[in-house]
């Protein structure tokens, strides 16, 4: 434990693990990236669907995929969920992560982990956190078919950055051939592929429209229970059936002599 420092100390120490994406109230008027560009985040964007998940989480276990600086992982914490855990392949946030858990008082376990190793942790969750990370992801479908077969149990919390339509309408579960004109409407599922780079980051890969984000999920074997914020979906785990053409794909290893 980070114990006995004073707010100046604090203070420092957060400067030094900086720059901080995720704003955090450390105490003492101590927030970790008040000059944040999105203003109060992600506290204001948590505010808008904070309702839509369990308020007790005592007994379940949290997996936050991409944990950043911690933020939902000590959220989670706070709703009494007994074993959380934050995985991200940046090991500067998850130093800014341990320091934020530490000064916050909360006992929270923090891997370097990519998103497409989860199988490798042999376990399920029973709430996996998904936000802000699909749309820094070059193969994202591979990732939601991977946080269905291995990490998964019952509730997914999905959030990406979002362009074009906001309309969720349905689709045609098989069109002919010749029928097109369904692909120019704004409300069809779409992701938008940047291919250079947006907002001054070359890991902004994609950005769906809800749509999209929609029926991804649903592709992946999870059902949507809710879409309580503009980009957030909170869904719940369902079987699907087995096809050769669905589920997820691994690398292979090489070819035995």
């Amino acid at each position: 434990m980070t114990i006995g420092l004073s707010p100046d100390e604090i203070r420092a120490k957060a400067e030094r693990l900086g720059p901080w994406f995720h704003n955090m109230d450390l105490g003492n008027g101590i927030w970790t990236a008040p000059d944040h560009f999105l203003g109060d985040y992600p506290g204001v964007k948590f505010r808008g669907f904070a309702h839509a998940l369990p308020a007790d989480l005592t007994g379940k276990s949290v997996l936050d995929i991409g944990c950043n600086g911690g933020f939902y992982s000590i959220e989670m914490k706070r709703r009494g969920a007994s074993r959380v855990l934050g995985i991200d392949f940046d090991e500067d946030y998850l130093a800014q992560a341990r320091f934020a858990a530490d000064i916050t008082g909360q006992e929270i376990e923090f891997r370097q982990l990519s998103v497409y190793d989860v199988g490798a942790l042999g376990e399920r969750f029973d709430l996996v956190i998904f936000m802000g990370v699909l749309y820094h992801l070059r193969h994202p479908l591979l990732a939601l078919d991977l946080i269905h077969e291995h990490a998964a149990k019952d509730l997914l919390v999905y959030q990406s950055l979002q362009r074009g339509s906001p309309v969720i309408e349905p689709v045609p579960e098989n069109a002919e051939f010749w029928d097109t004109a369904m692909f120019d409407a704004p409300s069809y599922p779409k992701l938008h592929f940047i291919e250079g780079s947006y907002a001054d980051d070359p890991t902004n890969w994609w950005a769906p429209n809800a749509a999209c984000s929609a029926a991804m999920l649903r592709s992946a074997g999870f059902a949507i229970l809710d879409h309580p914020e503009e980009e957030v979906f909170v869904c719940r785990r369902v079987e699907v059936e087995p096809k050769p053409w669905t589920g997820p794909v691994y690398p292979a290893k090489g070819v035995p002599a």
